[in-house]
């Protein structure tokens, strides 16, 4: 049976809304995988954290994408890790600008903790450039009570995240 899994997808080097689109192609070769929706593109600021001059980094493009799949949660994430080196992306630093970020937020109403893969992700309900592209994914899909395990349901969420500099910018061509 295949389970619907959202991927938050971001990138602020190197052309980063090719780096998306190239991304979305990717993503819709993935074997026993359909790819159904996504939110569009939205431009948002950097994270800052302590350790990382995120000042210095470029504003990046994220994205919330909808697939349908009949993988496993971890084999899934090797095909989204395969599909970020192949697009360059290198993993020297946390928090650093990358040319391709591929997030597995949430993998059906599955919850996890493994040392690769936690499910939903730890960020899903307090990062504004996670929140409102999967809001407007579920809207586009008419899913607008997603439950967001061991969270609750994001009309709830969304409703205690700002939506800080955030901008949609555009649909995913």
């Amino acid at each position: 049976m295949a389970e619907s899994v959202y991927i938050g997808l971001g990138s602020n080097l190197e052309n980063p809304v090719e780096q998306i689109k190239a991304a979305v192609v990717a993503l819709k070769q993935i074997p026993e995988t359909q790819y159904i929706a996504d939110s569009g593109l939205y431009l948002s600021k950097p994270l800052l954290i302590d350790d990382v001059e995120s000042d210095d980094q470029d504003d990046y493009y994220n994205a919330v994408a909808l697939l349908d799949t009949r993988l496993e949660p971890l084999v899934l994430l090797d095909y989204l890790q395969a599909i970020e080196n192949n697009q360059g992306r290198i993993r020297e630093q946390r928090w650093a600008a990358r040319t391709l970020d591929l997030d597995m937020l949430m993998y059906a109403q599955l919850q996890m903790n493994k040392a690769r893969l936690i499910l939903p992700h730890p960020g899903i309900c307090v990062r504004e450039f996670v929140l409102y592209p999967l809001h407007r994914l579920c809207q586009k899909m008419q899913q607008p009570d997603l439950n967001i395990p061991g969270h609750g349901t994001l009309n709830k969420i969304i409703n205690s995240c700002s939506e800080n500099e955030l901008k949609y910018v555009g649909e995913i061509v």
